[in-house]
C-alpha cells in the first residue's frame, strides 16, 4: 500500500515505537497482506478446539521473528501430610536436595506440624524440580496419602528483563497483571465453551525485535551508568523503560523497576517541543522560512491588562530565521513567532499531532498528558509562548513519537501498536498488523523543511554529538526542569533531558527518541542525550543493514564457500525450529528420551510446544514441514 514516497517498505524502512518500540511498524511502502483462502478458514476454525490429548494452555508472547518472550508452563506446590510420615528424618534428607531446602529447617516444619493434617513444603516448584521429586517419593513409596502436587499454569519469561514493561507479567491465578499481559489478556488466555470444549489461547507477536532490543537496552544501560540518571526511556524499533524488572522474580521487583514510563510518565518536554511548534507557525502561514527575529537574550512584553510575560534566552542570538531559532533552540525567537498565531488555532493544530490525548496504543495506563485550554482557569498571557517553548505543556514518550510520524511521514501521521500479529496455537494467522493512516496535519513541504531544519540542528547546532557521519539524521535536543512536588515550582536540581530523531533525513526509515530523567552533574541534552543518539542509531544503522554513504564496493570472483549447517541442540529448553530443514532435523529422532513426530517434509513451518518451553523428559514435539517456503 504505497502512500508516499518518504518512506521505504519494511524491514529496511520502518518507523517505529516501541519499543518500544518501541513499538510500532511506521512504513509507507509496506507489503500488503493477502486474505485468508477457504481451506486456512476452515483449518483455523478446526484449531481452535483442542485435540483429544492436547494440553490446554495460554498463548506466547514472542518477537516479530517468532522469539518466545513469554511461554506457559506449569509450577507445583508440594506438600505433605506430616503425621503420614512414619521417618522424618528419612524424608527430609531425601526431599531437602530435590527442593533446594535447609535439612534443619525442612525437619523443624515438619516437627512444628507433626499433628497437621497437611502442609505445604514448597512452593512453585518448576517442571523438571517436580519430575525429579516425584521420582524420589515414588521411589521411597510415599504417595498420595503422604504427599501432594497442586499444579499450578505459570509463566517462563526465557529473557527475563528484556522489555519486561512491555512483555508484562501474569500472576498466580492465570491472569495477566501488566504489559501485554494484561491488556490483551483476552487474547492469550484460554476459553472454555458453553459445549465443553476449550479454545487455546492465541499466541501474539509483537512489533520489537528480540535481537536489536537487546543491544539498545545494552546502550541505554550504559548510559544510565554514565550520567547517573535515575531512570531511562528510549523508544524506537524497541522499547526501552529504566530501570527494568526481572519478569520471572517479578514479585520480589521494586515499583520503580515495574514502572512503565513511556506510557504513564508525563513531562514537559522543553526544547524538543519546539520541532512541533515551529511546524505549526509555518503550516498556519504566519511565518515564512525566510522571516528573521531579532533575539537580545530575553522575551518581554507587557499586555494591556498590566501583566508583565518574561522569558530568558540562554545567548544574545542576533538575527534568526526558523531555521537558525531551532538550530540554537532560541527561546526569544520562539516567543516571538508565537504573537502571529491565535490561542485557539495554536493548541486546535497541537491537537491534532496528538497532544492532549492518548496515543490508544495496546497498553493500558496511558497518561493523556496536558495541554490546556484558553478557558483553563491557569491559562495567562504567558501560556501560549511558553507552549512555544516546551513548557505549560506536558506529554508522554510516546505522544513526542507520534507527532513526530507527522514529520517523518511527509505530513500524515500513523497510528503507534505493539502488535505485529496474532496466530492460533497451530500457526495460523487470525490477525495482521496493517499500517493505519491518520488525517494529514502538515502540508507536505512544511514536513520536508523541518526535517532539513533537524538536519541543521545536529550538524552545526546543539545536536551535534548526535552526528552519524555517513548517515544523515535530523535532531532536536531539550532539557527541561522538572516539577517540584513539596513547592509546586520547579527543581533546581531535577531535569528531563531528551532528543528526538529522525533518519535518513532525505528518506526517513526511524524516529528515534530518548528520555533521560534526574541525571547526575551534566544535564544538558546536547551533552548527554545527543551521544546515545548517535550509538544507538549506529546500533540499528549496522542491524538493519542500512546504506552508509561511502560503503566500500567490493570485487568477488562469483564464487561463494558455503559451510555446513550447525547442528541443532535440544538442552533444557525446546529451540526454534522454525526454518529449519528435514536434513537437520532427522538427527534428533534418534534420541531416546523425547518424542520428536516430524509432519510432512521440506522446511519446518511451525512446532508445538513453542519455542523456550521448558524441556521434560519424554516430551512430545511435534514439527510442520512444507516443501517450499513463502
Amino acid at each position: 500500500m504505497k502512500v508516499n514516497g518518504y518512506i521505504k517498505k519494511w524491514p529496511m524502512v520502518a518507523i517505529l515505537a516501541f519499543t518500544g518500540v518501541f513499538s510500532t511498524v511506521i512504513v509507507v511502502n509496506y507489503a500488503a497482506y493477502s486474505f485468508p483462502s477457504a481451506a486456512s478458514i476452515a483449518s483455523s476454525q478446526s484449531s481452535k478446539r483442542r485435540t483429544k490429548n492436547e494440553p490446554v494452555h495460554r498463548g506466547s508472547i514472542l518477537d516479530r521473528n517468532g522469539k518466545a518472550l513469554a511461554v506457559a508452563t506449569n509450577f507445583y506446590h508440594f506438600g505433605v501430610t506430616p503425621s503420614a510420615i512414619k521417618n522424618q528424618e528419612a524424608f527430609v534428607h531425601a526431599v531437602s536436595p530435590v527442593i533446594g531446602e535447609n535439612e534443619n529447617a525442612l525437619l523443624k516444619l515438619l516437627s512444628d506440624n507433626a499433628d497437621s493434617s497437611f502442609v505445604f513444603v514448597k512452593q512453585n516448584i518448576d517442571q523438571p524440580t517436580y519430575e525429579d521429586l516425584k521420582r524420589v517419593c515414588d521411589k521411597n513409596g510415599w504417595t498420595s496419602a503422604v504427599v501432594r502436587y497442586d499444579k499450578i499454569p505459570g509463566r517462563v519469561y526465557p529473557e527475563n528483563r528484556l522489555a519486561s514493561q512491555l512483555i508484562g507479567f501474569m500472576g498466580r491465578e492465570g491472569n495477566g497483571l501488566a504489559g501485554i499481559e494484561y491488556s490483551m489478556q483476552d487474547v492469550l488466555a484460554f476459553k472454555e465453551n458453553p459445549d465443553g470444549t476449550v479454545e487455546q489461547g492465541k499466541n501474539i507477536y509483537l512489533t520489537i525485535d528480540a535481537n536489536l532490543q537487546s543491544q539498545l537496552e545494552s546502550v541505554a544501560n550504559d548510559a544510565m551508568e554514565s550520567t547517573q540518571a535515575e531512570s531511562l526511556m528510549l523508544v524506537v524499533l524497541s522499547y526501552i523503560s529504566l530501570p527494568s524488572a526481572d519478569l520471572n522474580e517479578y514479585g520480589s521487583a521494586s515499583d520503580e523497576e515495574r514502572k512503565n514510563r513511556p506510557v504513564t510518565d508525563s513531562y514537559e518536554p522543553g526544547s524538543v517541543f519546539k520541532v512541533f511548534t515551529v511546524a505549526e507557525f509555518l503550516d498556519a502561514g504566519v511565518i515564512s522560512p525566510e522571516e528573521r527575529f531579532n533575539c537580545d537574550g530575553i522575551y518581554e512584553r507587557k499586555t494591556n491588562s498590566g501583566e508583565r510575560i518574561r522569558i530568558t534566552c540562554l545567548e544574545h542570538h542576533g538575527s534568526l530565521t526558523a531555521r537558525d531559532a531551532l538550530k540554537y533552540s532560541c527561546n526569544d525567537a520562539l516567543a516571538q513567532m508565537s504573537e502571529k498565531i491565535e490561542s485557539e488555532e495554536f493548541l486546535t493544530r497541537l491537537r491534532q499531532l496528538g497532544f492532549g490525548s492518548k496515543t490508544g496504543v495496546e497498553l493500558s495506563g496511558e497518561s493523556s498528558g496536558s495541554l490546556k485550554s484558553t478557558s483553563d482557569r491557569f491559562w495567562s498571557a504567558r501560556s501560549k509562548p511558553t507552549i512555544a517553548i516546551g513548557q505549560e505543556v506536558s506529554v508522554n514518550a510516546l505522544q513526542m513519537v507520534q507527532a513526530a510520524t507527522a514529520i517523518a511521514n511527509g505530513g500524515v501521521p500513523i497510528q503507534l501498536t505493539f502488535i505485529n500479529k496474532i496466530a492460533d496455537s497451530h500457526g495460523n494467522e487470525e490477525r495482521v498488523h496493517t499500517p493505519v493512516f491518520k488525517e494529514r496535519v502538515l502540508k507536505e513541504s512544511t514536513a520536508k523543511y523541518l526535517l532539513s531544519c533537524m538536519e541543521t540542528v545536529a550538524e552545526s547546532g546543539t545536536g551535534t554529538r548526535s552526528q552519524i557521519g555517513d548517515v544523515s539524521i535530523g535532531v532536536k535536543t531539550g532539557t527541561a526542569q522538572m516539577a517540584d512536588t513539596k513547592t509546586g515550582g520547579y527543581s533546581t536540581t531535577d531535569f528531563v533531558s531528551n532528543c528526538i530523531a529522525i533518519f535518513p533525513v532525505e528518506n526517513p526509515e526511524i524516529i528515534l527518541y530518548i528520555v533521560i530523567q534526574k541525571a547526575k552533574g551534566e544535564t544538558y541534552a546536547g551533552r548527554i542525550v545527543a551521544p546515545v543518539i548517535n550509538r544507538a542509531a549506529n546500533v540499528i544503522i549496522d542491524h538493519l543493514g542500512m546504506s552508509r554513504r561511502g560503503a566500500s564496493s567490493l570485487s568477488h570472483s562469483g564464487i561463494f564457500q558455503i559451510a555446513k549447517d550447525s547442528p541443532i541442540e535440544i538442552k533444557d529448553r525446546v529451540p526454534n525450529f522454525v526454518g529449519q530443514p528435514a536434513r537437520q532435523i532427522l538427527p534428533l529422532l534418534e534420541r531416546r528420551d523425547l518424542n520428536i513426530r516430524v509432519h510432512g517434509s521440506g522446511w519446518v513451518v511451525r512446532q508445538t510446544p513453542q519455542a523456550g518451553t521448558p524441556v521434560t523428559e519424554n516430551m512430545q514435539i511435534d514439527l510442520y514441514l512444507e516443501s517450499s517456503q513463502n
